[in-house]
């Protein structure tokens, strides 16, 4: 069983890690993707509440699917 505080711990420093962690592949994939391309628009400033979104998503995405 996966813990859940080490799955937002992981999604915390790497959006995605933490679905990696919890089986769910394609999910870890999607959110670390988009996680860069938030990141890269970050620069010109559009990008900043795209990847925070992204990044809170993914940390209580991998706590609830810990949790199951």
């Amino acid at each position: 069983m996966a813990s859940p505080l080490l799955a937002v711990v992981l999604s915390f420093f790497i959006p995605g890690l933490g679905q990696f962690y919890t089986g769910q592949f394609l999910k870890a994939v999607i959110l670390f993707v988009l996680a860069i391309v938030f990141g890269g628009l970050s620069t010109i400033g559009i990008g900043i509440p795209f990847y925070v979104i992204v990044w809170l998503y993914s940390m209580y995405d991998a706590y609830v699917a810990a949790k199951r």
